[in-house]
């Protein structure tokens, strides 16, 4: 079965992959899509009365218009904020690819695209030999990269930008994410990233914006996003 979809990474965590991965979902919906988000895996998230729940998945269930259970979105989540592959070992539970698998595939019968969020890292663990890009290679989608623009982030984006294509998957494109107001020497290094990645920034998420509940794609953004996507 092929779905139609992204699959969101990051440089690191924290670097704004849900922020953009949702402002993607709207930017999508906007253009007359069914769209639905999915995180497969998260480890950080807080009881509540219909059972745990994680913040990433909520926004991204919230910027999406195909209502689905909870448990669609995020098949695997786990109290304490911790890496993935602790958060499981601790309730003896392993994340299988192949669940995570079925239920994108099930979200592709309901959605004209799906975005998928990773967690962490490019190569964060999440058991004892498999990390999130087995979770992107099972799902064999598109990437995006997001880079967190801070120090270090040509190191971070050069990498996993390698283990993307190493792995024989597509980096369709990425975006820049100023997470430190006082990183400097951001024009020059976004220049470098061009450079070295082949292609310009499809967005540049100003601070700012990064910190607000909601970020919004240009629509010049939102076009070559969709562009990316075959759309």
């Amino acid at each position: 079965m092929s779905v139609r979809g992204l699959f969101v990474a990051g440089t690191d965590t924290g670097v704004g992959k849900t922020a953009v991965a949702a402002a993607l979902l709207r930017a999508l919906a906007a253009q007359g899509l069914r769209v639905a988000g999915m995180k497969p895996v998260a480890a950080g998230a807080e009881e509540g009365p219909e059972g745990l729940r994680n913040a990433d998945a909520l926004a991204l269930a919230a910027a999406a218009n195909v209502r689905v259970p909870y448990e669609m979105v995020n098949p695997y989540c786990f109290r304490p904020p911790v890496s993935p592959h602790l958060a499981a070992a601790e309730v003896e539970q392993t994340i299988d690819p192949g669940v995570i698998r079925r239920c994108f595939e099930t979200l592709g019968t309901q959605a004209d695209v799906v975005v998928v969020e990773g967690a962490g890292g490019w190569l964060s663990p999440i058991g004892p030999r498999a990390t999130m890009e087995d979770v992107a290679a099972s799902l064999a989608l598109p990437v995006l990269l997001v880079v967190g623009l801070r120090l270090g982030c040509l190191n971070h984006a050069l990498l996993t930008a390698r283990a993307i294509e190493a792995r024989g998957l597509t980096l369709s494109g990425w975006v820049g994410n100023h997470i430190d107001p006082a990183f400097e020497r951001s024009p020059e290094n976004l220049a470098t990233l061009q450079a070295w990645l082949g292609r310009e920034a499809l967005a540049t998420v100003p601070f700012l914006a990064h910190a607000e509940k909601e970020y919004v794609f240009s629509e010049g953004s939102a076009r070559a996003i969709a562009r990316a996507l075959g759309r």
